[in-house]
């Protein structure tokens, strides 16, 4: 039986990137640290900001919301609800379950009610993968709660294993401009609230970790409409060499935060597109008309698809 590294205590996991063990108490005070550092190294947040958190009923959106309660920040919830079928619903019971047990405040968004459409219809009708649908419409309405209820930050979960995956895909394409975006932090700008990623530090089996010795339910099933998603491909690489020398991820990331983001400053403040106000929504746009504008033009009306008609098939090996 393992035991933890700082009180030689029953360990409840092993963490090969820590070469150690940790008990449950030392599980938390290692995502309390490693939370703190990446707020504080990227200067993401400051006390008595007020911040709105992504929730998707997933591990690490609700960790991170946990995370940010137990520091002591103000952290209203946002979910949206995407109409992808069982899952949609099974997810934001878990999310309205989090906010309810701990009296946090939750704001919901339902784009079939409120928009008439969701993410399977919006991918049917536009012939466009479903993630693209998803994130360009997350992205609007994180940002309009954001600027209306007059939040410090929008806090996502994207963890080490997502932003190491991301950097992998930038780098397999040498990427530069996304290379360049690729910050923990993007500062608030006219139109758009300054958004963090309080978890770089964490992988998703630490943040899994804190859920389950905090007792956080969440929902453990994958997106239904992800399947063939690049992303998940280069996180099964990334897993593969992880397993054969821990600690690759942290420090393929880590790294080029500290080495090769700041080459690249120059370009992330080279924005020369200009601007205006949307025409339909009043939120930033090089065009006339703003993406999800342009979106909700052609999906908003369209009868509901079956979650079934948009799955993506998988690759042939």
């Amino acid at each position: 039986m393992r035991t933890c590294r700082v009180c030689r205590g029953t360990a409840v996991i092993d963490l090969p990137r820590h070469n150690a063990s940790f008990c449950a108490e030392h599980l938390q005070q290692l995502c309390r640290r490693q939370f703190a550092k990446a707020i504080d190294d990227f200067e993401m947040l400051a006390p008595g900001d007020r911040v709105l958190v992504a929730v998707s009923g997933g591990k690490d959106s609700l960790a991170v919301w946990d995370l940010l309660i137990d520091a002591g920040y103000e952290a209203d919830g946002l979910y949206v609800g995407l109409g992808i079928g069982d899952y949609s619903t099974e997810s934001g019971e878990y999310v309205r379950r989090f906010a309810a047990e701990r009296q946090l405040a939750l704001q919901t968004v339902d784009l079939r009610e409120e928009y008439d459409y969701d993410v399977p219809t919006a991918s049917s009708v536009t012939g466009r993968v479903p993630c693209s649908a998803c994130g360009l419409s997350k992205r609007h309405l994180f940002d309009l709660a954001a600027l209306e209820g007059g939040y410090d930050a929008v806090v996502t979960g994207h963890n080490l294993d997502d932003e190491a995956a991301v950097l992998f895909g930038n780098t397999l394409r040498w990427d530069l401009d996304y290379l360049a975006r690729q910050f923990p932090v993007l500062p608030a700008r006219d139109g758009f609230p300054k958004k963090v990623k309080p978890l770089v530090r964490l992988t998703e089996r630490e943040t899994a970790a804190w859920c389950l010795v905090r007792g956080i339910d969440y929902v453990v099933e994958e997106c239904p409409i992800a399947a063939g998603n690049r992303h998940l491909g280069y996180k099964e690489s990334l897993n593969a060499v992880e397993a054969q020398s821990p600690g690759t991820k942290a420090t393929f990331y880590l790294g080029f935060l500290d080495r090769i983001a700041p080459l690249l400053t120059d370009r992330r403040l080279d924005d020369d597109v200009e601007l205006s106000a949307c025409t339909r929504c009043g939120s930033p746009t090089p065009n006339e008309v703003c993406a999800f504008c342009r979106q909700l033009d052609t999906v908003r009306g369209h009868d509901p698809v079956a979650v079934e008609m948009v799955v993506p098939r998988r690759r042939r090996r």
